[in-house]
């Protein structure tokens, strides 16, 4: 695709450190325990997992505020937790990573979103959800808007991250968009099933090969295939950009001017694919904000993405191991 100099890499991260990014969507926090298995249970063919640490750290779309946070920019978070005390947990959390609590917006109706990843041996054995997916009520989507809304005059840009959790529903979706293109705001999109097609006149649009061919209702097998799914992708939701992510075949960018590109995957290993995709939405983002065209904000969102699917857990994309990487790649 392109070659980036050291010169413009550092312009780019330089950049970042004016700009102000929203995330709108469904925040939940993520929870390990880490332990070791050396035994099946007597009770049930399941192994027995003997706890040697527990942590925990923003998940869902507070994943991504992280990312923008770890990159330079500054985030702002607007999502919903409940009245609980995971809920004051998360604010506390968010507050340690000089993030603003201000977008977060509590319901009592419903628990903050906890998921509980159980890991042995560097292995994922068990996940716990614990969340509530209905539709946030009309009350508390009005002041999800209204903290956007109040907010946009200091954001460069905004990123709707859906997880199908009950927050991002369609008339917060349609405000939202219509909001950023009246304001001139880069917006960009990390779908799910429930909503796919909702997103329309969007900066870019960033599903993966599973959520579009479920959209789709058929299997993408071949390049060609593939190309004629972006292409639909581009014309049915008249975005500016189609940023399609296959996993190990990397990223195939789609673009309003006609140009296709496919980018191969920089992934060495795969350890744990947990958040390479809030590593991807992220960094897209921000280095757009940047000033960087979309052929280098997607060729550095592949390479944050596979760095952080090296490591197990969810972590956030370092710049300057960014940096390194892509010049490495150059060398």
């Amino acid at each position: 695709m392109i070659s980036l100099t050291p010169q413009r890499i550092d312009e780019l991260l330089s950049n970042l450190k004016t700009k102000r990014i929203a995330v709108v969507g469904d925040v939940m926090i993520d929870r390990y325990v880490w332990g070791t298995v050396n035994r099946i249970s007597p009770e049930a063919p399941v192994p027995v997992v003997e706890v040697e640490s527990e942590t925990s750290r923003l998940g869902g779309a507070a994943n991504v505020a992280t990312n923008i946070v770890s990159l330079g920019a500054s985030a702002f978070l607007i999502g919903v937790v409940g009245d609980d005390l995971s809920g004051r947990e998360f604010r506390s959390e968010l507050q340690q990573q000089k993030t603003s609590p201000d977008g977060i917006v509590t319901d009592p109706s419903r628990p903050t979103s906890v998921k509980t990843r159980v890991i042995a041996h560097n292995q994922h054995v068990v996940r716990i959800d614990s969340e509530e997916k209905k539709d946030i009520d009309q009350s508390i989507r009005q002041k999800l808007y209204d903290v956007l809304e109040k907010n946009i005059d200091s954001i460069d840009g905004i990123i709707i991250e859906d997880y199908n959790k009950g927050v991002i529903v369609k008339e917060l979706i349609h405000k939202i968009i219509r909001l950023a293109n009246k304001h001139h705001k880069i917006i960009t999109v990390d779908p799910k099933f429930n909503n796919f097609f909702e997103y329309t006149d969007v900066t870019v649009f960033k599903p993966n090969k599973k959520e579009t061919e479920e959209a789709l209702g058929q299997k993408l097998m071949t390049e060609e295939e593939v190309i004629a799914a972006g292409k639909s992708l581009l014309q049915r939701l008249n975005a500016e950009n189609i940023l399609l992510t296959r996993s190990e075949k990397g990223m195939s960018l789609f673009q309003k001017n006609g140009t296709v590109s496919h980018i191969p995957t920089h992934a060495r290993k795969v350890a744990d694919v947990s958040g390479a995709g809030d590593t991807v939405i992220a960094t897209l983002t921000a280095v757009l904000c940047a000033g960087g065209s979309i052929a280098e904000s997607a060729m550095l969102s592949n390479v944050a993405g596979g760095i952080v699917c090296g490591e197990v857990g969810i972590i956030p994309i370092d710049p300057a191991l960014l940096r390194s990487t892509i010049l490495e790649n150059r060398a």
